[in-house]
């Protein structure tokens, strides 16, 4: 392989700051793997989870970490049919088209670092076929690696998970960069109305800018239900969407949840959730979503040619920017929840 050494932000210990080194790419790739080089990657709230062991302790250390990008093809393996060498990709973590390869054999300091079928915290990386999708050379490295989870996973939870239907009502809460697109795209097929629900007001701001008709800023608000009820009627609403994974978000979205309505869990809570069980057994829908169950290899072309003739945008949702050397810094950022989606500049 024409590429011996890569760079990555690296998850050495949980609850720790990634530590920035090189490491060793193998020597050949095998049947289904593609090497690329990343050029953009943005971080998802997954990272942060990964990081902070909210599943429970990582057998998995030391390990790469990232899935949304975009990257250039430098050389693939045998058997791959779906790119070559210079396409322009985006990379993702929902299985696309073509193979499922093995996972990558980096070594780093004399030792296994480990890495899934996509990482992209790294300036050259191993991943899977079915990770990456082709896109236009012009993409907007800037915007195109929301492709690769923020975009396509709202872009499902509208159209699969939630089937909102014209003249629907939804409440968004936290409007991030999933949260931002659930509402361009509820806007988009006719939803009434959409509430938007956020702590921070330039976030809200930008909630109006992309198809809310409604916002509330829940910071040190007493009474949460009560205002999403006031906005959207007494039957609450007939979807509602938590990004936010925070315990005590999710039960409020379930209680303003209509009867036969529809309620989707984005964010994974780290504690347990309480919630009063009967209503579902009389059609109301509590779901958690798995990137929107979307199809990159159909609905990524989709979204760039949308975005091509103005019918969608993503201007606005990255708000910060950072090398890869300083993602510590980025990472502290977006805990903080003061920023929008963060990209980090990794490649040339």
């Amino acid at each position: 392989m024409q590429i011996k050494m890569g760079r990555a932000a690296i998850l050495v210990e949980s609850r720790e700051p990634l530590i920035l080194d090189e490491f060793t790419l193998p020597d050949a790739l095998l049947w289904g793997q593609v090497l690329v080089n990343v050029h953009t990657s943005t971080i998802c709230g997954a990272q942060i989870n990964e990081i902070d062991a909210v599943k429970g302790p990582d057998k998995f250390l030391p390990h790469l970490l990232g899935h949304e990008a975009v990257a250039t093809v430098v050389e693939t393996g045998s058997g791959v049919s779906s790119c070559k060498a210079g396409d322009t990709v985006i990379m993702h973590w929902r299985p696309g088209v073509g193979m499922q390869a093995p996972t990558p054999e980096y070594t780093w300091q004399g030792r296994k670092l480990n890495a899934g079928w996509v990482t992209t915290f790294n300036d050259y990386c191993v991943v899977s076929e079915n990770r990456v999708t082709p896109v236009p050379a012009s993409i907007d490295k800037t915007a195109g690696p929301l492709l690769g989870c923020a975009v396509t996973t709202a872009l499902g939870v509208v159209n699969n998970d939630a089937q909102v239907k014209i003249g629907e009502s939804i409440v968004v809460i936290g409007v991030g960069g999933v949260g931002l697109n659930v509402i361009q795209f509820a806007a988009m097929v006719g939803a009434h109305p959409v509430i938007a629900i956020d702590k921070l007001d330039n976030k809200l701001d930008m909630a109006r800018e992309f198809g809310a008709t409604h916002t509330i800023n829940n910071s040190g608000l007493k009474d949460l239900e009560a205002a999403i009820m006031d906005t959207v009627g007494g039957g609450g609403s007939d979807n509602v969407v938590e990004t936010t994974g925070v315990s005590s978000l999710i039960e409020t979205a379930y209680e303003v949840t209509a009867k036969k309505g529809r309620c989707i869990l984005v964010g994974v809570p780290r504690e347990k959730v309480e919630i009063y069980t009967l209503p579902l057994h009389f059609d109301k829908v509590l779901t958690g979503s798995e990137g929107g169950h979307c199809q990159p290899a159909r609905d990524i072309p989709r979204l760039v040619r949308l975005a091509e003739v103005g019918k969608i945008s993503y201007d606005g949702i990255v708000t910060d920017e950072f090398p890869l050397e300083k993602i510590n810094d980025a990472l502290d950022l977006m805990r903080s929840g003061k920023s929008g989606r963060i990209l980090l500049n990794i490649g040339a």
